[in-house]
């Protein structure tokens, strides 16, 4: 690990977070989330899955090569009366860190949009500044971003959609790679957010019948199919169903029962270590597609894997906003959804048949399959030229501001 750090902020005593697990090339890249209860050692194990998610996608020939790992957590409710209050001194206390190694955007709690405001109002740059200093032409990429974040498909953002789009192409393959059609196969999704809503309406275009999403409040169900496309277009921001939204015919059941739901895949898209060795049992799906960072634990794997349920890790699966952004920044994609579509698809594609073949022809698991390639990856991206390289044996920055500490190990 090159650093972590740990704040405080001066009005309400809340602690926040910030892991660089590994610089590549002198940066960084992961998002910052917020949510009560959140630690730094679950911040440790996002900016590793980060490291993971960025090392998968090194691809000969594309102009984005990948950057280390790192996260960031505050520990605070993001419904909670002055949230956005302590987003903002966050930033501006860590602003030298962003600016200097950690290019971050929007997680769990944390919209995009208000990361953008907040830098912008105060001065602080770009939440990409740490990997500017790698682009040919950061200017020219600033406009292909402003394309980017500005379409919008079928009501949704683009940047909304393009992680969904990523976990169900990831589902898709791995159904594929068994010789089954989307086509009459069935999911259930927990979780309504940007991740999960573009999941489900990716899956539902391409055949899946989306039975059951779970949100805060309940799972809402129907073995016939829900309407996905009316319940996008009525949740609240922070992806919850509306129950105005329902047909006589779906149900409302405990928010727990999207475990057992009946279906083919699960998709856990909402928070980490949803699935233990206490629960794992109750699971009837065939799959699971990690759309959220770390929802199934180790143990439970094992478990699940006994039994023959294949898990998509999320370093995989989950992997297409971050390097939706890098594609578009760095001049692989011009920020169309047609060019952001196709080279989505076509990645996560390869990289699922190719990690499930590996798997199957090991006799591994697909995280061990996934883990191999980023490892392979990782060996070869250590033998490019360091940019700002070096940084790790001039000493780990001693603060972010009058607020915060920072320790390597």
């Amino acid at each position: 690990m090159f650093m972590d750090i740990t704040w405080q902020d001066p009005v309400t005593g809340t602690r926040g977070f910030v892991v660089v697990d590994t610089l590549v090339r002198g940066a960084a890249s992961g998002g910052l989330r917020m949510r009560q209860g959140c630690t730094l050692e679950e911040v440790r194990g996002l900016a590793e899955g980060m490291t993971r998610k960025e090392a998968i996608h090194l691809v000969p020939g594309r102009k984005y090569v990948p950057v280390g790992g790192a996260k960031g957590g505050i520990d605070f409710d993001p419904r909670a009366e002055g949230a956005l209050d302590v987003l903002e001194r966050f930033l501006v206390d860590l602003n030298p860190i962003m600016r200097t190694y950690w290019a971050l955007g929007e997680d769990l709690g944390v919209r995009q949009d208000d990361i953008d405001e907040i830098l912008a109002r105060r001065g602080l740059g770009s939440g990409i500044s740490a990997v500017e200093k790698l682009m040919d032409d950061p200017e020219e990429a600033g406009r292909r971003s402003i394309t980017a974040f500005d379409t919008i498909v079928a009501g949704m953002p683009q940047d909304e959609l393009v992680g969904g789009l990523g976990v169900a192409t990831s589902a898709i393959a791995a159904l594929t790679a068994d010789g089954r059609s989307p086509e009459g196969t069935t999911a259930v999704i927990q979780g309504f957010g940007s991740m999960g809503g573009a999941t489900a309406r990716f899956l539902a275009e391409a055949g899946v019948r989306i039975v059951g999403i779970a949100d805060a409040d309940g799972l809402v169900s129907n073995p016939a199919g829900l309407d996905v496309e009316a319940l996008l277009a009525t949740r609240d921001p922070f992806g919850g169903v509306s129950r105005d939204a329902l047909r006589p015919e779906d149900k409302v059941t405990d928010r727990d029962e999207w475990l057992a739901a009946d279906c083919d895949i699960l998709i856990p898209a909402a928070v980490s270590y949803a699935i233990t060795p206490d629960n794992c049992e109750r699971i009837r799906a065939s799959y699971i597609v990690e759309a959220a960072n770390m929802p199934v634990l180790p143990e439970a794997e094992a478990m699940l894997a006994e039994r023959g349920v294949v898990i998509v890790p999320d370093f995989l699966a989950n992997s297409a906003t971050n390097a939706w952004w890098w594609w578009v920044a760095f001049g692989d994609i011009d920020g169309s959804w047609e060019q952001s579509r196709t080279i989505i698809e076509d990645t996560l594609t390869a990289l699922t048949t190719e990690v499930l073949t590996a798997a199957k022809d090991a006799g591994i698991s697909p995280r061990r399959a996934a883990q191999a390639r980023v490892d392979a990856n990782l060996e070869t991206l250590s033998g490019r030229e360091p940019s700002v390289g070096s940084a790790a044996s001039e000493g780990t920055p001693a603060s972010a501001g009058s607020s915060a500490s920072a320790g390597a190990e």
